[in-house]
């Protein structure tokens, strides 16, 4: 596919992805599992394992979770045990949130430059909104953002464009003038549908498997290198 030019003359805004890209959040989330595990008497999830299935949102994490501590269950029970370990670990995860996790170098440099370029900035994320907004507000992050858009905020969750195509119609942009910046294949295809251009971070989760294996128009080790992307 061809790839769309990163011009600043073009953008108008930027829409940012939340965990693997500003913020490190892999001991939240594998504090939270580890809490929901116990309490529901199930072995515990190695926690290099947990970078592989976040990312999706939360319903996906703890199915995904379920079906791996326990791989001789069917699908039937996992969707018997997951009201209660959804419940569990959505009151786990409130309570730790942020407690576990830092936010990258880079991040708040690279936002004060986009902020700089005059762009509009909002948070898209597949994190529930409950989770996102304190979180970034507990890491000094929510004043950059004009909007902040959780996995529950509409109908569908990235990798579908739908998140996207709506965040661009709050920002008033078009897509092709709205970069993404996010961390995973889930941010880049769907931008790619969506028909903005996306920039991928390299030291993000990714399902396990490197960024810069994923189709993009751009990658950097920090969000501060940002600029260098762009042509003016």
């Amino acid at each position: 596919m061809t790839r769309l030019p990163l011009s600043l003359s073009r953008t108008r805004a930027a829409i940012i992805d939340l965990d693997g890209t500003m913020v490190d959040t892999l001991g939240d989330f594998t504090a939270a599992l580890h809490a929901m595990l116990h309490e529901l008497a199930l072995p515990p999830l190695p926690a290099e394992q947990v970078s592989h299935l976040v990312g999706k949102g939360s319903e996906h994490l703890v199915r995904s979770t379920l079906g791996w501590v326990q791989p001789t269950w069917t699908t039937a029970d996992i969707e018997a045990l997951f009201p209660q370990a959804m419940a569990a670990y959505q009151r786990h995860y409130l309570g730790i949130n942020g407690q576990h996790s830092r936010v990258y170098g880079g991040v708040v440099d690279g936002l004060t430059w986009l902020r700089a370029q005059g762009l509009a900035l909002a948070c898209l994320t597949n994190k529930p909104t409950a989770f996102a907004l304190p979180l970034l507000a507990q890491k000094g992050l929510d004043g950059y953002f004009s909007h902040v858009f959780g996995g529950d905020a509409f109908e569908r969750k990235k990798p579908d464009p739908l998140p996207l195509l709506n965040t661009c119609e709050v920002l008033g942009t078009l897509p092709a003038h709205t970069l993404m910046v996010g961390d995973s294949s889930n941010d880049a295809q769907a931008a790619r549908a969506a028909g903005c251009p996306v920039v991928l971070v390299t030291y993000g989760y990714n399902h396990g498997q490197p960024a810069r294996s994923v189709d993009a128009d751009g990658w950097v080790d920090s969000l501060a290198d940002l600029s260098g992307l762009f042509a003016q």
